[in-house]
């Protein structure tokens, strides 16, 4: 299969994070060439995983800013996926806070028009919030789709997450084709 689209994978802090080597595999064979971007707290937590992301789809991982003058070492996306996403990064990107790398390309991407699809990972607590609705709103209103609730993610009570039934496919399902 030729691999003509090129798909920034970004992943946060959350237990669905572990399974990102398998859902690289399953972008791949659906053509995808595929980025991997982390926090950097999520970069702690596959540290062990990043040489073989890396090796898997022949870029590094990317969880820190590159210095000015440095040559961008991935190809311009296609298309981003921004998942798991927590509580911390929806309300960042939304309000534009960048001191974390993937922030910073997710914002900048909203400028860039590249398709951005996003699914949270938090529990119901967190929707209370009120900077949370505020959030997926303002995302959403700049054309991020944004997968929560029914057909995405449905927050669970905490401590009652299910890591292993994240909906991945409808996360993949999401993107352009």
């Amino acid at each position: 299969m030729t691999v003509t689209r090129v798909l920034y994978l970004i992943g946060c802090a959350a237990p669905p994070v572990f399974q990102l080597p398998d859902v690289v595999r399953r972008a791949q064979e659906d053509g995808w060439e595929v980025c991997v971007g982390l926090t950097p707290t999520a970069a702690r937590w596959l540290e062990r995983d990043i040489p073989a992301l890396a090796d898997h789809t022949g870029h590094p991982v990317r969880s820190q800013y590159k210095l000015p003058g440095e040559p961008d070492v991935w190809p311009p996306a296609d298309a981003a996926l921004v998942a798991p996403a927590t509580f911390n990064t929806l309300n960042q990107w939304a309000l534009g806070i960048t001191d974390h790398f993937v922030v910073g390309f997710a914002a900048e991407a909203i400028g860039k028009r590249i398709p951005l699809v996003t699914m949270p990972c938090v529990n119901s607590a967190f929707l209370a919030h009120p900077q949370f609705d505020r959030s997926v709103e303002a995302l959403r209103g700049v054309g991020v789709r944004v997968l929560l609730g029914e057909g995405g993610f449905v927050p669970n009570a905490p401590g009652q997450g299910q890591p292993d039934g994240f909906p991945w496919d409808a996360a993949l399902a999401a993107l352009p084709s």
